[in-house]
């Protein structure tokens, strides 16, 4: 994987020497830039998917020349089944966003094709469903260093997936950002639900930094800020924090359970702490192979 640890280099630089306010992705150029050395093996080792999800967080972000791209990867059939549909798609948003060559493209090889969405890398519409929301964060939350399962947690805590929830303290969006704290990463536009996205994990990034990785601590702050953690020298004694911080943990724990195989212990008869434990006790027996690979608990997570 030695692809992904030199991106991830380029951008772990980026993100120290940027301030906070600037915290987000690297600029679509860069990212363009690098899907080229990637899709042809320039000082790397060739790959196409890398290259894809590049162009795609590029294109995302509204850059007319990685949709392009997207469409000849279609086309071509590079890292991916030839599809004229899908080609016709972004050769169009391509088009949409000012790149010629695209329209050329468009005319003289697949003039006529009904172009189709790609689901691989859906573009940004006000109210994305859930599968939508669970690929771009799968796309972008690499770029900050932050795990996808994590994010989504978060997300189902704070807006349950809904981009146009809005609390009474005025916090917006799939990650309820406020405005201050939009503003504070770059965010111009809070309703934009990728740029709400991104100004979550930037912030999320910024507390990871900022509390080393302490996954309670870092959903401690992002809830009640980073100044209350640091005066309580840990969780902050709000019953709202610490609510907050066991959903999202017993969710993220969940997720984990479920990418390794290993069952969750059923409560369903589980009405004293007795059975409770012998129901986690037979939840362990049975994941006996997965457990090998170490069993995950809410209680593990620090």
């Amino acid at each position: 994987m030695i692809h992904r640890q030199s991106l991830a280099g380029l951008v772990w630089l980026l993100l120290l020497v940027a301030s906070p306010a600037s915290a987000l992705v690297p600029a679509p150029a860069d990212l363009r830039e690098e899907a080229v050395r990637y899709k042809n093996g320039e000082g790397v080792t060739k790959d196409y998917e890398r290259a894809y999800e590049l162009y795609c967080v590029a294109a995302l972000q509204g850059d007319g020349e990685a949709a392009y791209h997207l469409g000849s990867m279609h086309m071509n059939g590079w890292g991916r089944m030839p599809d004229d549909a899908l080609a016709a798609g972004w050769f169009r948003q391509a088009e949409k966003q000012g790149d010629t060559s695209a329209s050329r493209m468009f005319e003289a090889l697949i003039d006529g094709t009904i172009d189709a969405a790609d689901p691989d890398c859906p573009l940004v519409e006000p109210t994305p469903d859930r599968a939508t929301i669970t690929t771009w964060v799968n796309l972008l939350a690499p770029h900050y260093g932050l795990n996808p399962e994590l994010v989504l947690s978060l997300i189902q805590v704070e807006s349950n997936f809904d981009a146009r929830a809005r609390s009474p303290k005025n916090a917006r969006g799939l990650m309820q950002l406020m405005p201050a704290t939009a503003k504070r990463f770059g965010v111009s536009n809070i309703r934009d639900p990728l740029q709400n996205l991104q100004g979550g994990m930037a912030y999320l990034r910024w507390l990871s930094d900022h509390f080393s990785g302490k996954t309670k601590l870092v959903l401690a702050g992002y809830n009640a800020g980073e100044a209350a953690v640091k005066k309580h020298n840990g969780i902050p004694p709000y019953k709202e924090t610490r609510l907050y911080v066991k959903r999202i943990v017993h969710i993220y724990a969940d997720y984990i359970r479920t990418r390794r195989g290993i069952s969750k212990p059923s409560g369903k008869y589980a009405s004293n702490k007795r059975k409770k434990a012998v129901a986690w006790q037979q939840a362990k027996a049975r994941n006996e192979r997965a457990l090998s690979r170490g069993y995950i608990s809410p209680d593990s997570i620090k």
